[in-house]
């Protein structure tokens, strides 16, 4: 069975003070007191700036010695893909996240692609160069758009020893099914609500305006059963950020997999 590992989709929020985070407390002391309750962190704020050495070194040294972090690619390499992506931005990423790599604390570098990046040949190629350039270190690739949906991407993750990111997320058109799928040691699922109504709207924190019912995670306890069968690893990152709901969810769900004597950490 999989080395299960739960956590939330960024930490810091600010209306997260006073649900999670004591509301005396500075913020500087948020990681800390994160890492103190899980064992794992998806980084989303690289995806926005690129991440830079010193404040990596100092986000391992708040952490403790025990927590893997999860980061996201920076958006020229998924969102804003130029002729440069590979050959100049994806070097000064690596060089932001090198702390991480050198601490052996990277569980794995989510390349996660818009609805509008579409199954067409030239996509598939950078999908399969930027894997390249990335190797040896881990990654998981999210899509958002359904056409990629295919068993020859599967295969092709598979011999790159990428990881396919399953998802929940609101059912619309295009969008990803909640499908369980494995192409790798290292499993990877993202809970990002289902707020179908806010889901394109401006406002980021209304789409992910979102609260699993221990009914609806029951349901993906059988799902995480059959993916960690499968690998050695599997990270499982909250996304409904919004009122601290990412916290408690996780909290529902370790409880749930505990219930059902699934190792988590």
């Amino acid at each position: 069975m999989s080395e299960i590992l739960i956590g939330t989709s960024g930490f810091y929020y600010k209306d997260w003070k006073g649900a999670f985070y004591p509301d005396e407390m500075p913020a500087g002391e948020y990681l800390s007191y994160y890492a103190g309750r899980f064992d794992a962190l998806e980084l989303n704020f690289t995806y926005y700036k690129m991440p830079d050495a010193g404040q990596s070194r100092q986000m391992l040294e708040k952490s403790g010695e025990r927590m893997k972090f999860t980061i996201k690619a920076f958006r020229q390499l998924t969102h804003e893909i130029s002729g440069k992506s590979i050959t100049e931005v994806l070097p000064l990423f690596l060089k932001g996240i090198s702390p991480f790599i050198e601490a052996d604390r990277l569980g794995a570098i989510l390349l996660q692609f818009p609805q509008s990046f579409h199954y067409t040949t030239e996509n598939r190629l950078y999908l399969k160069s930027v894997i390249e350039a990335f190797s040896p270190l881990p990654v998981a690739v999210e899509f958002r758009q359904r056409e990629w949906l295919k068993g020859s991407v599967y295969r092709t993750l598979e011999e790159m020893r990428a990881a396919f990111v399953c998802v929940d997320e609101p059912s619309l058109p295009s969008l990803m099914p909640p499908t369980v799928i494995n192409t790798s040691n290292t499993g990877y699922i993202r809970f990002h609500g289902r707020n179908a109504k806010a889901w394109y709207g401006a406002d980021a924190t209304a789409r992910y305006d979102y609260f699993y019912s221990e009914c609806e995670l029951e349901e993906w306890a059988i799902k995480i059963a059959e993916l960690g069968a499968k690998t050695k690893k599997l990270f499982v990152f909250f996304n409904n950020h919004a009122k601290a709901q990412a916290v408690n969810n996780a909290g529902i769900l370790r409880n749930i997999l505990g219930a059902r004597q699934l190792r988590t950490y």
